[in-house]
């Protein structure tokens, strides 16, 4: 019985996954492209045929130059391709082992898509509440809001050229960010009594009121408005993504119970 929920996992994952890719190539992608346009000052470059064009760098905003080391940064506001921590332009051979942006972006996010659904279902299976077609959109949003909205009030998704702290300490925020208030979000909807209620409340608000790393300098060449638009894409990206993978997971567990 439980290889074939963990089965259903990893087809909502595979689902979810190549719909996400299609939302971030949609609205997130394009953003980032004309976000690269003014790195480096926006200089331009003459062309071949005597015009000019702007000077690119092809990064993606699951480039993460290690993409598949780790998994939980390529929906994370702080992956190194936000970052950029001055590595510009791609490799000859591609973003990834020698494959373009789109096959890249593909591949991380039927990994990290397939993980994610997997984290569902154990914690579904270890809690004892099922997750079903009625309920899997509130567990995705539960999803949504422990690994994207709450890091983001502290970092917000961001553009190449943004001005950001260190790497390293924005990830170890991060982190512990999605762990507590995964378990804040645990203790407030899933169990019962007014302890476990304020337990969860304070461990959510705790990383908020220590307060997530910020850059000194915050000047930067890319206008504030793209940066706010971005926010908002890739927020909704992965909202989309998160209510998608509770659906298909809840469609997916149906069928299994209904096949044993």
């Amino acid at each position: 019985m439980i290889t074939r929920y963990l089965l259903a996992a990893l087809v909502a994952g595979l689902f979810s996954g190549v719909l996400m890719t299609a939302a971030q190539e949609a609205r997130v992608i394009p953003l980032i492209l004309h976000a690269e346009e003014y790195e480096g000052g926006g200089e331009e470059t003459p062309a071949a045929d005597g015009a000019t064009q702007t000077e690119t760098h092809e990064h993606s905003s699951l480039d993460l130059g290690a993409a598949i080391v780790d998994l939980a940064a390529v929906f994370s506001p702080v992956t190194p391709a936000y970052a950029h921590e001055g590595e510009h332009g791609e490799e000859a051979g591609g973003i990834l082992f020698g494959m373009g942006r789109f096959t890249g972006t593909l591949l991380a996010n039927l990994v990290t898509g397939t993980g994610f659904a997997l984290l569902l279902a154990g914690v579904s299976l270890v809690s004892g509440h099922a997750i079903t077609v009625s309920n899997g959109a509130l567990w995705g949003a539960a999803g949504w809001l422990a690994v994207h909205m709450l890091p983001a009030i502290g970092l917000p998704p961001e553009l190449p050229g943004f001005p950001a702290a260190e790497l390293g300490d924005r990830q170890v925020w991060w982190g512990a960010t999605v762990m507590l208030s995964a378990a804040g979000l645990y203790l407030l909807c899933l169990k019962d009594g007014p302890i476990a209620k304020v337990a969860g409340i304070v461990l959510i608000a705790a990383p908020q009121v220590y307060g997530a790393p910020q850059p000194s300098d915050i000047a930067s060449n890319v206008p504030a408005v793209l940066g706010a638009e971005f926010a908002v894409a890739a927020l909704a990206t992965t909202l989309f993504f998160w209510i998608v993978l509770g659906l298909s997971l809840g469609f997916a567990n149906e069928k299994v119970a209904k096949a044993a």
